[in-house]
């Protein structure tokens, strides 16, 4: 057991404020948050690398089983088209079973899921290999929302106010790690057609160790002791009674819109960049470059990002911030990706857009937590995933659908035998989608920090009470 959970910053930030305090009322936090948390990443971090498994070497997995283009992207779109009524389903199971049987449940699935996937690649003959690869795909994106928004529900029940954002960091970023494990690892594995057996059995691995340690560490749902006043005190409304308070919370709904419309726009570049970038003559190892340079300047910069925030409290401007600057390094990348031999400038971008985009999503995710409390974080941070999902789902159909073939000669380096295509007005709308609901955010959100105001009068409330409390006279 660690010691009792101090560290407010701050007057009046918490019941942590004072760590003797803290341990006289009984809050305390316990060193196995930490395997709990290393779980749940690592699974996070099997479901996101199994989702784009496909994506970085679309172009050879389609000859290799004599699919098309399009049912190469449905092995990613399932994701999010299965997670948006799983997603749903999945508040409920989090406030309802608890966060260990759930994260159990999880892990079994996502191995299940990539197990079955495996299968057209075996020996043994299959007449329809697409059915298993669907089906596989769509065991673990039944698990995509759930690894994606318990992070906030695990921060706030096991650990103390001044360490919560940093935990969600850690577990929500542990999912994009997944997806550059995909794109690094994918079309370094995949040379040739022969490979795609060894491949699909690599990705099976971090899996099947995400389900052992799951299954065999996890012990509890919620610590002996809590870690804070508000976890001590849940107050966390009913499932259905929190999903009315969230529709009817115009803060809420602002940022769960914006937001939401932000993951999907992130969902969309990552699942067709490959295709995009090829058709210039980059070649996919390229594209996975610039999609891993994503997701390491993204998990640099939530990294620094949430210890500022985590000290500072200042979720609404780090958002707005990194929402503006994401929508403009967008547009500069619907241009760029149009020209050739800009490798440099798209390196660039990638980058930038991985540290100005990608670095606020668990700041938004703890921010959806504050500005909708006493809603459980469960609900209020799968409120948003849901509707990220369901916005990727609609972007990658609408930007595959706009996308058209060209028939003049190209340097195209595809090599789905169809013809490259042309994404120019595909990135275009892109862009604009990522400016307005930059606009829509930073114009008309505004919120009170619900949770913490709770937790500082929580603080107020005990020290008026040890103030009251008669102290013994001096001895001679």
């Amino acid at each position: 057991m660690d010691g009792g959970a101090g560290g407010g910053r701050g007057a009046g930030r918490g019941p942590d404020a004072s760590p003797a305090l803290g341990a006289l009322l009984g809050y305390r936090v316990y060193a196995r948050r930490w395997l709990f948390l290393l779980v749940l990443s690592l699974l996070n971090c099997s479901n996101a690398a199994l989702w784009l498994s496909f994506a970085p070497v679309a172009d050879i997995i389609a000859h290799h089983f004599v699919l098309s283009t399009e049912q190469i992207n449905w092995l990613s779109l399932i994701y999010l088209v299965v997670s948006i009524p799983s997603g749903v389903v999945a508040i409920w199971v989090l406030d309802s079973v608890g966060l260990r049987w759930a994260t159990i449940t999880c892990a079994w699935l996502n191995f299940a899921g990539s197990t079955f996937r495996a299968l057209p690649s075996l020996a043994i003959k299959i007449e329809d290999p697409f059915a298993f690869l669907m089906g596989g795909q769509s065991l673990c994106a039944l698990v995509q929302t759930m690894v994606i928004f318990s992070p906030a529900k695990l921060a706030a029940l096991w650990f103390p106010e001044h360490q919560r954002v940093t935990a969600n960091m850690i577990g929500t970023m542990s999912n994009s790690l997944g997806i550059l494990m995909a794109n690094l690892l994918s079309p370094t594995l995949v040379k040739k057609e022969k490979d795609i057996p060894w491949m699909l059995g690599i990705y099976i691995i971090p899996a099947g160790l995400a389900c052992l340690l799951a299954t065999a560490c996890l012990w509890d749902s919620v610590p002996p002791s809590p870690p804070s006043g508000v976890a001590a005190r849940c107050t966390s409304e009913r499932f259905l009674e929190g999903l009315k308070l969230l529709l009817h919370n115009r803060a809420y709904v602002t940022l769960a819109v914006c937001f939401g419309g932000g993951i999907g726009i992130f969902s969309g570049f990552l699942a067709l960049l490959e295709q995009v970038l090829c058709v210039k003559g980059y070649s996919k190892e390229f594209a996975g470059l610039c999609g891993a340079l994503f997701i390491v300047f993204g998990v640099l910069g939530a990294l620094v990002l949430s210890l500022y925030v985590d000290q500072t409290k200042q979720f609404t401007e780090a958002v707005k911030i990194g929402y503006c600057l994401t929508s403009v390094v967008c547009v500069a990348f619907a241009l760029v990706s149009q020209l050739q031999g800009q490798t440099l400038a798209l390196v660039t971008i990638c980058s930038l857009l991985g540290l100005f985009g990608l670095s606020v999503v668990p700041i938004a995710m703890e921010l959806a937590v504050e500005c909708s409390f006493p809603v459980s974080e469960g609900a209020a941070a799968g409120l948003v995933v849901v509707l990220g999902q369901a916005v990727g789902a609609l972007v990658v159909v609408l930007l595959t659908a706009l996308s058209v073939r060209r028939a003049e000669p190209s340097t195209s380096t595809c090599q789905d035998g169809q013809g490259p295509l042309d994404w120019k007005v595909s990135m275009l709308l892109m862009a604009g989608l990522c400016a307005l609901f930059s606009c829509c955010l930073t114009l008309f959100f505004h919120t009170r920090y619900r949770r913490l105001e709770a937790e500082a009068r929580m603080s107020r409330s005990i020290q008026d009470d040890a103030d009251r409390v008669p102290q013994p006279a001096a001895t001679p």
